[in-house]
């Protein structure tokens, strides 16, 4: 069917949603007042996938809140001592909604994604107060005295929690680009709703918690079952760590091994910008003969789109023609009622399309981000050389990426095919017949030009008079010589007579980038290879290729992978940096935020890193924001027993006893709030539908990483303490205030 294609683009921060919800009533209205046969309906829906995703993230939100509910209801082994952490998700929640929205921010992908986030991390504190409350309480503790005594001593841990989770998402609030436009508002809201969490969990969980346990020890038998067993594994717990403080030369010797492994697992990954998302959709970019008509390319599509309606699931195509290439897309139903990903099928419509005679069709997958480009690698090449040189160094490029085997295509837009006819006047024949060169363009240019010499009026409206030949005429220049000139004695001569006609071709288009001539490399990667890696081909190839005067940019999402791909990864060491200072004025040391911080982050990086080395996922912007929040969440564990360790030097126990003791102490609570982390991010890792890769691969680092990190830091961290840790004893303490008494009058005199 003929169709006129009408595109609606909303304005910026405009709800998309809603200009759908209201472009969807405005149709209905006016195809009612439609005449017969003609009518509107949508090709394409840009906000279809953003529902679909906000769906999924919801759904996620509610399994979320389910699975760290049941978390907290196991470990706890008490349904009122339970309300107390999980009275934490709505005010918390609640309150991160109404920092947005004075904030100016959206339920959008990003701010609903961080919401599920939240869920699992705003629990960690609330859990470490009722924990420590019920203990008091079991060891016959007042229910004021439980609250009190549990407020003095997790004050400042949880202060330091609770800064250190959220001063991690600080640098990238501060981000500018692409990164920082689309992470600022998901790391502004999940820092507000761990300080809010912070807040409830040393002024409400408290009170909550000392009426929420029993006194006395008055506990329910499956509350004694849940005691009995982290008891004993405290008691095994405790052994573990005195028996490893032994062996801590060789415990650190296999951490910093392990360690060191995060730099070999990180360069054997793969790479991406972000990972490519089911759309629902399949883009087929046409590239037609620089002759061809828009008849001819209209037809020719005819065969394009009966091809792509064979796929499984296809509802319809669109498509844009032009008479030299056209720009279309097929929409799919929902991945749950089809067999196939778009992925699969995008091997399938390739081998189809290939097949297709008269033009040149390519399927692209669209970006997961906003980018200006078409396809999934597109390299620019530049240089002050003419077309016609810079086109051998073109094709060379186009066989090194059809010979690297990253790619299902790769072309240039750099074609010297484009036939051009040029007439060469006779400039003395002219002077002969009377006429003079401007007369002779002007009688051209009336008949081929397609301007208007004039207009007319016809009942009531104007007309432009536009003269013009037939069409099959000007389509053949050897038919061009055939016009009449006229000449001043008024006779007709044929354009023969006076010019001849020299045929040459020409590049399609000329190219510019940077005030340099340009030429565009372009293609789509194979299926399980990124973008980054099709990328890093052509990068290798311009280098052996291209000469030394030639230089090399990027253009569509080969521009933001090379300008934000790694901008998380700096962000992760300046968040280390802000949480080691955040933490040294904690601790009032610089050595103990070396315990905390080397005790745990290392190695829970190195084995979130593993699981992108397998392949589970890759290195992209939301793992890299993994990574980050991953620093924070292990972080909590260090500093629980190191702040408990220090206190427990304090009251006159040596080192070794005082790291067993907090080791064991914090053991629950560790397990407690690393299980409603674990299970609370789980969903993430097994979801699918729209928005499901980007999803997975946060969820996958938090999990991995949260798992394999609390295992290494409750057996490394004890060791760390013995070698590092600052000398809390009160003898030492002694010490230090008398050297800085003495110390005074020097200052003083100073």
């Amino acid at each position: 069917e003929l169709v006129l294609y009408i595109s609606v683009w909303p304005l910026p921060g405009a709800n998309e949603i809603a200009i759908g919800d209201r472009l969807y009533v405005m149709i209905d209205e006016i195809n009612t007042t439609l005449p017969q046969g003609l009518s509107i309906t949508d090709g394409f829906d840009g906000t279809l996938y953003m529902r679909d995703a906000l769906r999924e993230i919801f759904i996620t939100l509610i399994e979320t809140v389910v699975l760290v509910g049941l978390v907290v209801l196991v470990m706890m082994g008490s349904f009122r001592a339970a309300l107390v952490p999980l009275i934490t998700i709505p005010i918390s929640l609640l309150g991160a909604v109404a920092a947005m929205t004075l904030m100016g921010f959206t339920l959008n992908l990003l701010t609903v994604l961080a919401i599920v986030l939240s869920v699992g991390l705003v629990v960690d504190d609330a859990i470490v107060v009722v924990e420590n409350v019920s203990r008091y309480m079991r060891e016959g503790m007042s229910r004021i005295e439980a609250a009190l005594a549990s407020s003095r001593q997790l004050l400042a841990p949880i202060i330091s929690m609770t800064v250190t989770l959220a001063a991690v998402y600080l640098p990238i609030g501060l981000l500018s680009g692409l990164t920082g436009a689309l992470f600022k508002e998901f790391a502004f809201t999940l820092a507000i709703a761990v300080l809010i969490s912070g807040i409830v969990a040393v002024t409400l969980s408290p009170i909550m918690s000392a009426y929420a346990s029993p006194e006395g020890g008055k506990e329910g038998k499956f509350t004694l079952r849940v005691n009995a067993v982290f008891a004993s594994l405290q008691e095994r717990y405790g052994r573990i760590v005195e028996s490893s403080i032994n062996y801590k030369a060789q415990i650190l010797c296999m951490a910093v091994f392990l360690s060191l492994l995060t730099v070999p697992f990180y360069l054997l990954s793969l790479k991406e910008l972000a990972p490519t998302e089911d759309e629902s959709s399949i883009t087929v970019i046409v590239e037609s003969s620089p002759e061809a008509s828009l008849d001819y390319t209209t037809e020719q599509m005819d065969d394009v789109v009966s091809t792509m309606l064979e796929l499984g699931g296809a509802k319809f195509m669109w498509q844009v023609v032009n008479p030299t290439g056209a720009f279309g897309g097929v929409d799919f139903v929902p991945l749950s009622e089809r067999e196939e990903g778009v992925q699969d099928m995008f091997w399938k419509a390739f081998g189809e399309l290939s097949s297709v005679d008269g033009i040149k069709a390519f399927p692209v997958l669209g970006s997961a981000l906003p980018t200006a480009g078409n396809f999934s690698v597109e390299l620019v090449v530049m240089s002050s050389d003419p077309y016609e040189e810079m086109m051998s160094y073109a094709n060379q490029m186009v066989a090194a990426a059809n010979a690297s085997q990253k790619f299902l295509f790769a072309s240039t837009d750099l074609k010297l095919d484009l036939p051009q006819a040029r007439f060469v006047l006779d400039r003395e024949r002219i002077a002969d017949l009377g006429l003079d060169l401007a007369n002779v363009s002007r009688q051209l240019g009336t008949l081929l030009s397609g301007n208007f010499v004039n207009r007319y009026n016809q009942d009531g409206r104007a007309y432009r008079v536009i003269p013009m030949i037939a069409s099959g005429q000007r389509d053949n220049p050897e038919a061009l010589l055939d016009l009449q000139i006229r000449t001043p004695s008024g006779d007709l001569i044929p354009l023969r007579a006076i010019a001849t006609l020299r045929t040459e071709t020409a590049p399609r288009f000329l190219s510019k980038f940077a005030q340099k001539n340009a030429f565009r490399i372009y293609g789509e990667v194979i299926p399980g290879t990124t973008k980054e890696q099709g990328l890093s081909a052509l990068e290798d190839a311009a280098a052996q290729i291209l000469p030394a005067h030639y230089s090399i940019d990027y253009a569509g999402e080969s521009r933001q992978i090379r300008l934000e791909g790694n901008t998380l990864e700096g962000v992760l060491v300046i968040a280390l940096v802000f949480v080691f200072f955040v933490l040294a004025i904690q601790f009032n040391s610089f050595r103990d935020p070396l315990v905390v911080l080397l005790g745990s982050v290392p190695l829970a990086l190195s084995g979130a890193m593993v699981f992108a080395f397998l392949d589970f996922t890759t290195i992209n912007i939301y793992s890299q924001v993994g990574f980050i929040t991953l620093v924070g969440l292990i972080a909590k564990n260090g500093i629980l027993i190191v702040e408990f360790a220090n206190h427990m030097q304090k009251l006159g126990h040596d080192k070794l006893k005082a790291i067993r003791l907090a080791a064991q102490t914090r053991l629950r609570p560790v397990l407690m709030t690393t299980g409603a982390t674990v299970l609370g991010h789980f969903p993430l890792v097994l979801v699918s539908g729209a928005g499901a890769e980007a999803r997975n691969s946060i969820g996958i680092i938090l999990v991995a990483g949260m798992l394999v990190g609390t295992a290494f830091t409750l057996l490394v961290l004890p060791s760390i303490y013995m070698v590092l840790a600052s000398d809390h004893s009160p003898k030492e303490l002694e010490n230090r205030a008398l050297r800085t008494v003495e110390g005074e009058p020097t200052a003083q005199h100073t």
